[in-house]
């Protein structure tokens, strides 16, 4: 399946500043597949090494990590030649095995001729959580990203339709009826199926739903697993109880995380770290509050003041045990998570998209669900989950900061109006 990573490798590749490289992300993502497939396109040979099922591997790094050393040894194990420029090392689940994170320093100093991925599952959370050090400086980084709506599309044999809406998103010209009411559906029916790579595969093959919920609870079970690594007893239940709160939260009229949400007198002290791990795990994203609209955003965020999104909005659908059908067709009984469903939705958009994604509240309580830096200039983001697009919060924030133009995400078709960019929900991954 095409996934957009590919053209990040291929640059990476060419890059006469080229260093090795550590791909991170949430278990699922499609890192090892992505790289396999880059491997095997775009080199003479693929030497692949996996610390979860060789365990092994841990004792070759133990005595020395210089390349000149390992270099022979790993060509050994993968009973293949590794040879510059034209061999592809791919270090896997490396966060097993620290002193293998640490080598990629000297390969970056002393042998910058060899091509060299890692990748890792809970990479975050360990390089985080390490006794040693990092090799800053001597890595270049990329997180992957589960499946976006364009590359859902694509799987689904939409090339076409894509162009056209990339086309209608530059114009501000709206989609003809009939492709504008195609790509809605295929909008509710990634919300249902998500971006785990797995998932859309079977979903492209099947069209079976129920199989897809196989799959999503299956991948769901491998991260409440994955919430025992890395943490102290203590925090695995408080990650655990943290997890399966965000979704509750987001049915809320108010998506604000709240800490007493959790647990009774819950507060910040005691769910920190749970709330940390996951997100150094990939699993969910935090977005703050931005106190003031002024660049850069980052020096005004309110660290006591944030949203939570999961990263997948098939995960987040199978968790909420919400059927297929009742999102495909919006039923009335799921009316309270509309909302929180489509903010989830295009934050995903927004973060494959390497946006760092901020909220806005005025002192009376109006609120814009995300203000992003796009070509220099801070937009505001309004999110409606129907075509009922009347935004108060968004003419008091345009009277207040004076933006060049404002976004609105919503059902409705393209347009440019009131110096509002209407965009419809299936092409926030245009932005």
């Amino acid at each position: 399946m095409y996934r957009k990573i590919m053209g990040f490798l291929e640059a990476w590749k060419k890059s006469k500043y080229r260093k090795p490289l550590i791909l991170k992300g949430a278990r699922q993502v499609g890192k090892t597949y992505s790289v396999l497939e880059f491997g095997r396109t775009h080199y003479e040979n693929v030497a692949y090494f996996n610390f979860e099922t060789n365990p092994k591997l841990n004792e070759t790094f133990e005595e020395n990590i210089s390349p000149d050393y390992l270099i022979p040894i790993l060509s050994h194990i993968a009973g293949q030649t590794i040879v510059r420029e034209k061999t592809l090392i791919i270090l896997d689940e490396v966060q097993l095995c620290e002193r293998a994170l640490t080598s990629l320093k000297y390969f970056c100093e002393n042998a910058p001729d060899y091509h060299i991925i890692a990748a890792g599952s809970l990479l975050g959370v360990a390089v985080n959580r390490a006794r040693f050090s990092f090799p800053v400086g001597k890595v270049d980084m990329k997180t992957m990203y589960p499946m976006d709506m364009e590359e859902f599309m694509i799987a689904q044999g939409e090339d076409a339709l894509v162009e056209q809406i990339k086309k209608c998103f530059e114009t501000n010209s709206p989609m003809p009826a009939a492709l504008h009411n195609a790509a809605m559906q295929l909008y509710r029916q990634y919300l249902v199926v998500g971006g785990m790579p797995e998932c859309v595969m079977q979903f492209k093959e099947t069209k079976d739903y129920i199989l897809v919920r196989h799959t999503q609870d299956t991948i769901l079970a491998s991260y409440l697993n994955d919430m025992s690594k890395y943490n102290n007893l203590n925090e695995i239940k408080k990650t655990r109880l943290a997890y399966d709160n965000i979704t509750v939260q987001l049915s809320k009229k108010n998506t604000r995380f709240q800490y007493k949400l959790i647990k009774k007198g819950g507060r910040a002290s005691e769910f920190e770290n749970a709330i940390e791990w996951l997100c150094l795990s990939g699993i969910v994203s935090q977005v703050y509050k931005a106190e003031q609209i002024k660049k850069p955003l980052e020096n005004y965020r309110d660290i006591n003041a944030f949203k939570i999104y999961v990263s997948d909005l098939g995960l987040l659908c199978a968790k909420k045990d919400l059927m297929a059908n009742d999102i495909l067709y919006m039923v009335e009984e799921i009316n309270d998570f509309k909302g929180g469903m489509a903010e989830n939705y295009v934050n995903v958009q927004l973060c494959i998209n390497e946006y760092n994604t901020y909220y806005w509240e005025s002192e009376r309580g109006a609120e814009i669900d995300f203000v992003i830096q796009r070509d220099g200039q801070l937009i505001p983001i309004e999110v409606k989950s129907a075509d009922n697009t009347r935004a108060k919060s968004l003419k008091v924030y345009m009277d207040t900061y004076k933006p060049a133009y404002a976004i609105k995400l919503s059902a409705k078709n393209f347009a440019f109006e009131d110096n509002k960019k209407v965009v419809p929900l299936y092409a926030a991954f245009c932005i």
